[in-house]
């Protein structure tokens, strides 16, 4: 167990310092068909209050979605998913001055959350779905959230054969670094997400959460996403998604002794405890 190293990340509006303590991301899935909780909201009032509620539980980051990326999901169209999330940030950045995550991989609707109130682009395709996204991130100058996936959520669970997974995905984001630099994106608005439960299999997944502090060597921070994924509720017999919460603990727990900065959950008022004691023990 070591001490994580410690970074300053830029985002649209605000410079964070990630590493003294965990940051902790509460999951706002504005869908009706997301894995865990989709469709658990009536409307924006309702979806804005979960936020505000997520807050006072711990969470110092809001990440709003507004297309479910499980396995095999279908795409949403870009009107549709602009109607889900911006009327949301809208009313949340009037409420809070929390910061904001857009989770999407289209560039439009990247643009439209960071006018609306967003800080951070959280592109689970790491800019590669929609090349438009690099040109939003260096105009509006928002935090970068890149994750590791192959192909599209539809069919990335074909493409799980790996010569070695943690150099594999190591080098996938040292290319993607490397370009958005080069072009302009300050390297302190860049994090990294190995993409936990996209294009991997169960113990590849395991693998990844062991071997976190091989990600060091990037020189960025580490946002980590295991809460109530499918390879917990393999370890664990847990077919409900929302009978993994302490499976979720565990993970999130080692994620953070192996230097995660970020932990991205949905269960705000567990996780926060299992993050600062495990901050407290590294």
């Amino acid at each position: 167990m070591s001490k994580r190293p410690v970074y300053n990340f830029k985002s649209a509006r605000k410079t964070l310092e990630l590493g003294k303590q965990t940051l902790i991301m509460g999951v706002l899935n504005c869908t009706p068909d997301s894995f865990s909780d989709g469709g658990s909201y009536e409307d924006i009032n309702a979806m804005v209050n979960r936020a505000l509620e997520m807050i006072d539980q711990g969470a110092g980051l809001i990440d709003i979605g507004g297309e479910s990326t499980r396995p095999g999901s279908e795409p949403v169209f870009e009107e549709e998913e602009l109607k889900r999330v911006i009327p949301v940030i809208k009313k949340l950045r009037e409420k809070s001055d929390i910061l904001i995550s857009i989770d999407t991989t289209k560039a439009k609707v990247a643009e439209a959350a960071i006018a609306a109130g967003a800080d951070i682009i959280n592109d689970i395709s790491g800019f590669k779905i929609d090349p438009k996204m690099k040109q939003v991130a260096i105009d509006t100058k928002a935090g970068c959230m890149l994750m590791h996936m192959r192909g599209t959520p539809q069919t990335m669970q074909q493409f799980l054969e790996y010569d070695d997974i943690v150099e594999d995905i190591i080098s996938y984001f040292q290319e993607i670094i490397d370009d958005l630099v080069s072009s302009g994106i300050d390297r302190q608005c860049l994090m990294i997400d190995p993409g936990i439960g996209f294009s991997k299999n169960v113990e590849q997944n395991l693998t990844l959460i062991r071997q976190l502090t091989d990600f060091e060597k990037l020189k960025l921070p580490i946002l980590l996403g295991t809460s109530r994924k499918s390879f917990i509720g393999h370890v664990l017999g847990k077919q409900d998604p929302t009978d993994r919460v302490w499976g979720t603990a565990a993970s999130i727990a080692i994620g953070i002794a192996n230097g995660a900065h970020v932990v991205r959950v949905h269960d705000i008022k567990e996780m926060s405890d299992v993050a600062r004691l495990s901050d407290s023990l590294i």
